[in-house]
């Protein structure tokens, strides 16, 4: 909206508005606005959620260093929504298919997230959704976004090859040539990516939401992936570094860098609120959607395969839950780790939650910091 009206509109008048078509700019105010919606409106959030009795219900067969937090407000991923989408509302070009894109992502994996909360706390002692209705509600809105790259493919925006980190030459096709000039089964063609991004996004929403078990320890985790999401957008949009680092350019997602550069900005104001000891928990409303967010821009600039580790925390816990129920159920109730996900191995063996979270973040900025080198090791 600002976009528009300051540099489509006033620009022709002003030049000194000339400034706001660079993506960049627009990137930190983004990110400076969704930090300032965070910090303002989060103690509003809080007491509201307090209001309503909106408390976390705290598991009992959880640690038991965590009953103590049982009633901190939850649902706090209303403000993580707020603060990254209306900040991209109004710094980015809101004619680009891909910020919406990324956007309606976002807000379809909040409102997931919301029912399954608001189930809990409507009914206390409720676990929410079942997994099998979260999941078919996941990969509903991830084969939508899948539609929608296939309908942007044939508009010759975005493409279907992948791009495989360390090997620049070799870059498969999810679409099935053979059937695409079919008469009667040329949707079959675009079957493979389909599924492909069904599980990329669906994976890393529910692995997002598996790390959110600790004071600020997912949150600090996203700040990190995302602003490591925000260089390789930008990269991917542009002409001399894509070309440079012998990346696909699709000059189009560049616009993309304003919603991460708020989603950053986002995280930072809702761990102002979430460091331990934490105000307020985002819940599944929060974590789902930031899962969703993430999953969806690397689908978008064709970095899933980095997705492991942009996010490599994300992925270390969701694969400890996997191992761990798979180690129980085939082994005859044994298990790999004193309790999953991996946050809660580390707290029964002795470590402070603030050691967890912090050593957790360092491996997490490593992570980051690989996937970025991982643009010249080609």
């Amino acid at each position: 909206m600002l976009y528009w009206l300051l540099y489509q509109k006033l620009f022709p008048y002003f030049r000194l508005f000339r400034i706001f078509r660079y993506v960049t700019f627009r990137c930190v105010f983004a990110s400076l606005t969704a930090l300032l919606i965070g910090l303002l409106i989060g103690p509003f959030v809080i007491d509201r959620l307090r209001q309503f009795q909106i408390g976390q219900y705290i598991r009992e067969e959880g640690p038991q260093s965590h009953q103590k937090k049982g009633g901190t407000p939850t649902m706090g991923g209303v403000l993580i929504c707020i603060s990254i989408l209306v900040p991209t509302l109004l710094w980015s070009d809101l004619s680009n298919p891909f910020v919406w894109l990324v956007m309606l992502s976002t807000l379809a994996f909040g409102a997931i997230g919301f029912t399954d909360d608001y189930i809990k706390v409507l009914h206390k002692r409720n676990l929410g959704l079942t997994s099998k209705q979260k999941l078919a509600l996941q990969f509903l809105v991830s084969a939508a976004v899948a539609v929608a790259l296939v309908r942007l493919r044939g508009e010759g925006v975005y493409s279907t090859r992948l791009m495989v980190p360390f090997i620049k030459s070799y870059r498969p096709n999810l679409i099935l040539d053979s059937l695409l000039h079919s008469a009667h089964f040329w949707p079959l063609a675009f079957l493979p990516f389909i599924i492909f991004v069904m599980l990329v996004i669906t994976f890393s929403s529910n692995a997002v939401n598996l790390t959110d078990g600790l004071d600020g320890l997912a949150i600090g985790c996203t700040i990190i992936a995302a602003g490591a999401l925000t260089v390789l957008t930008y990269v991917s949009g542009h002409a001399v570094f894509s070309d440079y680092l012998e990346l696909q350019r699709m000059p189009m997602v560049s616009e993309v860098t304003v919603f991460c550069g708020a989603m950053v900005g986002a995280s930072i104001g809702f761990l102002w609120y979430n460091a331990h000891p934490a105000e307020i928990f985002m819940g599944d409303v929060g974590s789902l959607a930031l899962g969703g967010a993430i999953a969806t821009v690397a689908v978008v600039i064709k970095q899933e395969l980095l997705l492991p580790f942009i996010g490599g925390v994300f992925i270390l816990e969701a694969v400890s839950v996997i191992l761990q129920v798979g180690s129980y159920k085939m082994r005859g109730g044994k298990r790999i780790f004193k309790m999953a996900p991996l946050h809660h191995h580390f707290e029964l063996s002795g470590w402070s939650e603030s050691k967890v979270i912090t050593r957790f973040w360092i491996m997490a900025l490593v992570f980051a910091l690989f996937a970025l080198t991982t643009l010249k090791l080609r």
